[in-house]
């Protein structure tokens, strides 16, 4: 019989708040983190608003001397599992060292650091190339950071599967310690994609919102007036435990992961396949992992991008899984798109819900799109409920989908 995996501690870091408390707290208020872009000039792109996380301070977590060695993705993991580690109480010692792993993924990696580092090529040659250029860019290095900063030996991984990234990473966890190959991993993802060429990349390819003169409602999942995604940043850490270790230590028990799921659309670069069928197809997987009926799930929360297509077909795929009674909603309304950051975001806001028995809502849904009327999309307001399972949606370019499934837990 596989090991039972609970959640025993969260670090969440967005443009909506710098820990757990001020995210949940801010998504149940309805507030959104989008605004203006302050990191560069972006006078002259298509689209000038971000979900930034302001005012953030590395040097609160981080030596002075590594910062630079580092992207700013990596603080952010760093930053999310120092929040993670205590809310779980988690100490790694030489006795439990290699029962403890990690596995952080992001979906780009560190954009500014190959930028930054591109400019002083260009213009002083070669030799201006920073030492620490390739190990503060490259994916891996948030999962090895943070195998570092703790002594964790088990096994260290990253995933980079767009902006499905991080719920893999959760996922993969669930089933290493499921299997028997650690007691306890540090999971989730980071990004810090907005940068010149990461806003200019995705405008090129119209998938941003260019509502600049109206931020905070520019993200708005599932609305007729919908036009696109807004970039965010930040990190979502979770601390993935088996269940008798967590007993033995007494921590503190948030949910209990029950399901994974996977699939692919093997269908076109960016598009979703018709009717989301690897959607469909994913939640399903999920849901006989966990050996349950889609009457059972209380809570959704959807990938929700806010681009039209994506939308969509994704409240399709939702629509002929569990009909159209589930409760849906998408906090990228107020977050943004982490991109390979969301899924470990979205895991956290999840389990929180069921913690809490509540739901935070899809803010801007002013004008439901009518392809998907009669759904439920928890607009506007936070609603308390009763549930015992939630899901979290992610889906990724390539067509690469993740969903995962957490018990409210009353043990």
């Amino acid at each position: 019989m596989a090991r039972r995996v609970v959640i025993t501690g969260m670090g969440l870091l967005c443009g909506v708040g710098h820990t757990t408390p001020e995210v949940w707290q801010a998504l149940l208020a309805g507030k959104s983190g989008v605004g203006r872009i302050t990191q560069f000039d972006a006078s002259a792109f298509a689209c000038q608003i971000a979900a930034e996380v302001r005012d953030f301070d590395p040097l609160k977590f981080i030596e002075k001397k590594e910062i630079k060695k580092m992207g700013r993705f990596i603080h952010f993991a760093l930053a999310a599992s120092d929040e993670a580690m205590k809310m779980s109480a988690l100490q790694v010692t030489p006795e439990n060292a290699e029962r403890v792993g990690v596995h952080i993924g992001s979906g780009i990696g560190g954009f500014d650091v190959i930028e930054r580092e591109h400019t002083a090529l260009m213009q002083g040659g070669p030799r201006k190339i920073s030492p620490f250029f390739i190990p503060a860019s490259i994916i891996n290095l948030a999962a090895g950071h943070v195998s570092m900063r703790y002594g964790a030996k088990g096994p260290n991984e990253a995933t980079a599967t767009a902006c499905t990234t991080s719920a893999h990473s959760i996922g993969d966890s669930f089933r290493i310690i499921q299997h028997g190959d650690a007691d306890v991993m540090i999971a989730g993802g980071a990004e810090a994609a907005i940068t010149p060429m990461g806003v200019g990349g995705f405008a090129a390819m119209r998938a941003l919102s260019v509502r600049n003169d109206d931020p905070v409602r520019a993200s708005r999942p599932w609305d007729k007036d919908r036009d696109g995604f807004v970039m965010g940043e930040g990190a979502g850490i979770l601390i993935l435990e088996e269940l008798e270790h967590a007993r033995q230590r007494n921590a503190p028990i948030l949910a209990e992961i029950v399901g994974y799921g996977m699939s692919s659309d093997a269908y076109h670069m960016t598009q979703p396949a018709p009717e989301h069928e690897g959607g469909f197809r994913v939640m399903r997987n999920a849901l006989r992992d966990a050996g349950l009926e889609a009457s059972a799930v209380g809570y959704l929360n959807a990938h929700g991008t806010s681009t039209p297509i994506g939308d969509t077909l994704e409240a399709h795929a939702i629509r002929n899984l569990f009909g159209k009674k589930v409760p849906v909603s998408s906090t990228k309304s107020m977050t943004g798109h982490l991109l390979g950051g969301a899924g470990g975001l979205e895991a956290g806001v999840t389990v929180l819900a069921l913690r809490d028995q509540v739901l935070p809502p899809t803010i801007n849904l002013e004008n439901q799109d009518p392809d998907t009327d009669g759904m439920d999309f928890v607009p506007n307001q936070a609603r308390k409920v009763q549930f015992e399972y939630a899901m979290s949606n992610s889906f990724g370019f390539g067509g690469t989908n993740g969903a995962l499934l957490f018990k409210r837990w009353n043990e």
